[in-house]
């Protein structure tokens, strides 16, 4: 039974607020706690009317603080917006706080628009250029012997495992060289899924860290007690690209029946690929799709996501998702 995780990008649906949707992550955090997920992720944003998870360090401290056991990181930290220091720092100061629960997955992308990625860092097409570098100028704040006249102070010396997240070739090939686990991010960009985890494992160096290989998927799942009621409630997130890819992010809007047959022949196709590494469905077609797609690209973990608009809703999704994985075990 490979392990499942969850991945939250603090939802801020329409007629919402953040405040709101933290106290709905937190919810999500102690109920994936309660039913055997792995990790709990979130993910740097900015400037996204829907997702509330821009300043990701304070959110993961806020819900490591109010779990116990479930491992709770980024998924991931833009590596490009900051200096290797400072997330250091940040980070050797969560793992302080919370000893062993502590990951950091690092990403090559901003995670947001250009005038919002210019905002955040002024010369953001060199240090794009420079992140194998800042990757091992990170690594070596967190070693115990590291070898640059600056100290990252807490930091030095933590167990802070580190991934490399990706929805291309490039991370796979850098996780592969660096001996580090792989996230592919399948559950928006699958294009390149197959490819990139052929290329991590062959390529793939030991290092200290890491014997051998390990890769997890990104992996969209909307559950309900019917496949009719799953086809609702996905259409928020279905609307969500749709407004993305148009140029106009907006809040999570609440499910539209017979969304997708709503579209364009075009739009309609893109979800298609966008959406390809999800399930949705019942609990049998949701477990049959999972166990399908594991098979497939032999993971070995799942994170899931799902953004559904009614919390209740989604919680119920995530508990059907946990007894999918006891029943494929």
């Amino acid at each position: 039974m490979i392990p499942f995780s969850v991945l939250d990008l603090a939802p801020i649906n329409e007629g919402s607020s953040a405040a709101e949707s933290f106290h709905h992550t937190l919810d999500l955090a102690r109920h994936a706690e309660q039913w055997g997920f792995k990790r709990f992720w979130l993910a740097e944003h900015h400037g996204m009317p829907g997702i509330a998870s821009a300043a990701t360090a304070v959110l993961i401290a806020y819900v490591a603080a109010g779990t116990s056991r479930i491992r709770v990181g980024a998924g991931g930290i833009m590596l490009p917006n900051h200096a290797p220091l400072v997330i250091a720092e940040q980070f050797g100061t969560l793992a302080s706080l919370f000893p062993g629960r502590i990951d950091l997955g690092l990403g090559r992308a901003p995670g947001s628009d250009p005038a919002t990625a210019r905002a955040l860092r002024r010369n953001l097409a060199s240090d794009a250029d420079e992140f194998p570098q800042d990757v091992m100028e990170l690594m070596d704040y967190f070693s115990a012997d590291g070898k640059r006249p600056v100290q990252a102070v807490p930091g030095a010396g933590l167990d802070v495992p580190i991934w490399i997240l990706g929805s291309s070739l490039f991370g796979a090939q850098l996780a592969a060289a660096y001996g580090l686990p792989y996230a592919f991010a399948s559950h928006f960009a699958p294009a390149q899924m197959m490819q990139a985890i052929a290329l991590y494992r062959s390529l793939f160096r030991p290092s200290a860290s890491l014997k051998k290989p390990y890769v997890m998927l990104g992996f969209n799942v909307f559950a309900a007690d019917t496949d009719e009621e799953a086809q609702l409630l996905a259409s928020s997130m279905q609307q969500a690209f749709i407004s993305l890819r148009s140029g106009r992010p907006s809040r999570l809007q609440p499910p539209v029946k017979n969304y997708r047959e709503s579209l364009d022949l075009t739009q309609q196709a893109m979800l298609d690929q966008i959406l390809s590494c999800s399930a949705i469905g019942s609990p049998a077609t949701v477990s049959a799709q999972i166990a399908e797609f594991i098979e497939r690209t032999e993971a070995n973990e799942l994170m899931i996501t799902c953004q559904i608009f009614d919390h209740a809703a989604r919680l119920r999704s995530y508990e059907i998702t946990a007894q999918c994985r006891t029943e494929i075990g």
